[in-house]
């Protein structure tokens, strides 16, 4: 299938749709029209699990434009049920986002070689290196700027200095002296330049390090933290240190700040001339910023009154190669290797294309002769943004135009602007209207479930309500009454079960919780405010009987019985599959409600598949659903209802091998009893003394490592279970072989790539056999063993299957490189066997 595949799921654009397979295309048209969407207008990207066969139709409305687009829409199609879930992200502070762009896409696809190139440099640089959390906004956004960079123009930026560009009250250059030491960052993590040396292998404390222009010397001090000699100088911070020859010389961020091109070489040059093996010099890129500030030699002065030369990424290597007259080498934007020493020239790239066989190449934007013109209206925000902002922010706040009295620096402002009328309409003029749109329906549902609240206890008088609080009132509803009468009418829509199912439906389409099968909403209580008025005064009339939801984890809104749930949870935050404390149930109808306590009187249940109640806003939420589909993926529970108790829960997943530590479930790290259910048909001692010698001499040939055991389960339950289950039991004739059984083999055995020695260390500590896994001989009796072989070849994920003869055992493997290698072992004239590999007609497809 064409596209991009993690795990179970195959993504692609959908212009490749008509590229797949006939039944694939099938399968797409008929959740087009289940779903009423249409190609290009409602979704552009198809995701297709192999496992569950349902699909979601993706909108992605930046597709092309964005180097990472944000996931706006999302519908989830089961043609089994002919179910349709929406989810729209349009409001998400943290979307999804897409990263690999060109593997959606066919070869010849437009942009997609501007799209590798991106992926290339994000690869080089490290960022998909954890590929947990990177798919969410926040935490990629944040990677990218830890690693020291920034994306613009679809490119990656390397962030050296700090920088403004606001061109409109930069002092002349004639009247202040440059001040170029404003331009030095306080890092807490490694800039940039340090993250290549450190990703390349040269900051492992065997080399010394001098930081040319070091700034506030946090690279410094983070590096003499992890062990490695440096020191550095800088002319305004530190110019009392020397200038000291090292190894390694880095000149971060310099050349870019200094106004004077012949100061500029002199740096340059005396830079290169410390280092003994590798000069690494970084610079600022040319991006939109380089059109503002005020132009001055050849770059511009921020309102800092900083200097800023921005290059390109083929400028700068042509101005290092032809500065030093050695070839400069880009391992990062705007990052270059100059190497002093050809030696570690030579084995820097002779290592870094073993290592990284992407070479770095970033497209080039053309440098604009021309400055962009701001507006008379822009240039006045410039002015005065630090006092128009505030405005701007109080006004979305109270979804209405603030009076007077709720602004601060009103003399400023009045100053200004001549007067507030102005200032608020001018704010309005540069602003998104409909953001304030959003802002009015959010305060006008605010206030219809205050009053609605109000209505269902004690309203206050008129006159008792706060100043702020009436003018709301005179905004959004004109009089008290008229406010209380809406609040009123919606009140009484709470008892109407289609409205209510149907506010749910809205609900879990803006990601507000999990709609179960139409009967109840769950969700977090942090989540209460985002919700639609109606729900909201639902569950404020229930808790007005209850008392305060803030102690509490989730809520369960009853549709139809008109009930609330409220659930406490031991560690909610924390714990990936939390235990459930105490649970309230009110009863709006009859106004009662009942709470169970759990631990001694009600045994404590668990919470399965946590990231449905939440959002990807929630903390954990990404670690939370990689476990989700980790547990989901194993099979091992029936996860649809409520799931297993807490006790079988554990059983289960330690007769599995399987433990859960944090929001991560790793194999097992403990030794099991020997007499422990190894799959559904074995037990651990019949895979470990089956062997003729272990029997005939009785040696123990325990395993000692825990990945052993976890080997010869995923053995039982991948490969011998289904065999046992289609053909009957087997008869096991070699199994697992430790070292101290293999020093009495002689004969036939090939230890260090049979991987009968599963995840076993010899005398040194180094694995037997490095391709880990386990391997067992059998023989089904009266079964031809070539019809069971070829049965295994074409329906189950084996590593290597060596056939013998029919009458013979045969030798299977299940291992992490998962080869599905099958070998027909042939006699020659002199009786010794040779391998001969056979082709698998179906196990490619399969598998």
């Amino acid at each position: 299938m064409l596209g991009k595949k993690v795990l179970n799921h195959v993504y692609w654009h959908y212009s490749l749709t008509d590229a797949q397979e006939s039944e694939m295309q099938q399968i797409v048209k008929a959740a087009e029209i289940l779903a009423h969407l249409k190609p290009g207008l409602d979704y552009n990207v198809i995701k297709y699990d192999g496992k569950s066969r349902s699909l979601s139709l993706l909108w992605y409305p930046n597709f092309f434009e964005e180097p990472f687009p944000a996931l706006e829409t999302s519908f989830r199609i089961d043609l089994a049920t002919q179910r349709v879930e929406k989810r729209n992200y349009q409001t998400s502070l943290n979307p999804p986002i897409l990263h690999r762009k060109e593997l959606l896409l066919s070869g010849d696809a437009p942009n997609n070689l501007q799209f590798t190139q991106l992926t290339e440099t994000a690869e080089q640089l490290g960022l998909f290196d954890d590929t947990i959390r990177i798919g969410f906004k926040q935490a990629w956004d944040a990677l990218i700027r830890d690693k020291g960079f920034q994306i613009i123009d679809n490119q990656f930026v390397p962030i050296g200095n700090d920088e403004s560009t606001d061109s409109l009250t930069v002092e002349s250059s004639e009247s202040k002296s440059i001040a170029r030491h404003l331009t030095a960052l306080s890092r807490s993590n490694l800039s940039a330049p340090m993250q290549c040396l450190a990703r390349h292998g040269f900051l492992d404390g065997s080399l010394t390090v001098f930081d040319y222009g070091c700034g506030k010397g946090d690279d410094i001090r983070n590096l003499s933290d992890n062990a490695i000699p440096v020191s550095g100088w800088d002319p305004h911070y530190v110019p009392e240190q020397p200038k000291q020859v090292a190894d390694i010389v880095n000149l971060g961020f310099v050349i870019n700040v200094i106004e004077n091109y012949q100061e500029r070489l002199d740096a340059l040059i005396g830079a290169y001339n410390l280092a003994n093996q590798v000069l690494v010099v970084s610079s600022m890129l040319f991006n939109q910023n380089a059109f503002k500030g005020q132009a001055f030699n050849d770059g511009v002065i921020t309102q800092r009154n900083t200097f800023q030369k921005y290059f390109t990424q083929s400028e700068l290597k042509e101005f290092l190669t032809d500065t030093l007259e050695t070839d400069a080498i880009p391992v990062a934007p705007g990052i270059f290797f100059v190497f002093k020493n050809q030696d570690a020239e030579q084995r820097f790239l002779l290592g870094r294309q073993r290592s990284h066989r992407n070479v770095l190449r970033l497209s080039h934007r053309p440098i604009s002769s021309s400055e962009p013109k701001l507006s008379r209206n822009e240039k006045k925000y410039q002015a005065y943004k630090h006092l128009i902002d505030p405005v701007w922010k109080k006004t979305l706040e109270l979804g209405r135009l603030p009076d007077k009295s709720e602004i601060d620096s009103l003399v400023e402002l009045t100053e200004a602007f001549g007067s507030i009328s102005k200032v608020i309409r001018f704010t309005l003029d540069n602003n998104e209207e409909a953001l304030f749109e959003q802002a009015q329906q959010s305060k006008i549902e605010d206030l219809i479930t205050y009053f609605s609240l109000q209505t269902f206890s004690k309203r206050k008088p008129y006159k008792h309500l706060e100043a702020g609080l009436q003018r709301d009132i005179k905004t959004f509803f004109g009089d008290y009454q008229n406010a209380i009468e809406t609040a009123r009418s919606i009140l009484f829509k709470i008892s109407n079960a289609e409205l209510i199912a149907e506010a749910c439906q809205h609900a879990t389409e803006q990601g507000l919780g999990f709609l179960d099968e139409g009967e109840a909403l769950h969700l977090h209580t942090g989540m209460v405010q985002e919700l639609p008025a109606l729900l909201r005064i639902y569950i404020g009339c229930a808790t007005i009987l209850y008392g305060d939801i803030e102690q509490t984890d989730l809520i369960k809104i009853h549709i139809q019985s008109g009930k609330l749930s409220l659930m406490r949870y031991d560690d909610f935050e924390n714990q990936a599959i939390p235990r459930l404390l105490e649970r309230v149930k009110i009863n709006l109808r009859e106004q009662t409600f009942d709470l169970y306590e759990y631990g001694d009187a009600f045994e404590p249940t668990n919470l399965y598949l946590k990231s449905r109640y939440i959002s990807e806003e929630f903390p954990h939420f990404a670690e939370q659903l990689n476990f989700d589909e980790q547990l989901q993926a194993l099979n091992l529970f029936e996860l649809s209802g409520y799931g297993p108790k807490p006790d079988e829960c554990r059983q289960t997943l330690a007769l599995a091998r399987w433990e859960i530590d944090g929001f991560k479930l790793v194999r097992s790290r403990s030794i099991p009893d020997l007499d422990e259910s190894c799959g559904s048909y074995l037990n651990y001692r019949q895979l470990i003394e089956c062997g003729e010698t272990q029997r005939a001499m009785g040696i123990l040939n325990l395993p000692k490592q825990a990945y052993s055991y976890n080997a010869l389960y995923d053995l039982a339950v991948n490969i011998l279970d289904p065999v046992i289950d289609y053909f009957g039991m087997i008869r096991l004739t070699y199994g697992f072989c430790s070292h101290e059984l293999g020093k009495h083999i002689k004969k036939r055995v090939a230890p260090k790539l049979d991987q009968h020695a599963a995840h076993e260390l010899n005398t040194k500590k180094n694995v037997i056999c490095p391709r880990l896994g386990a391997a067992v001989d059998f023989i089904v009796e009266d079964e031809n063993m070539r019809e069971v072989a070829d049965w295994i070849a074409e329906n189950t994920p084996f590593d290597r299957l060596y056939f013998y003869g029919t009458d013979r055992p045969i030798h299977v493997s299940y291992g992490p490189e998962n080869k599905r290698k099958y070998v027909d072992m042939v006699r020659i004239g002199s009786g010794k066997q040779m391998p001969k590999k056979r082709t698998i007609s179906l196990c490619d497809d399969l598998f």
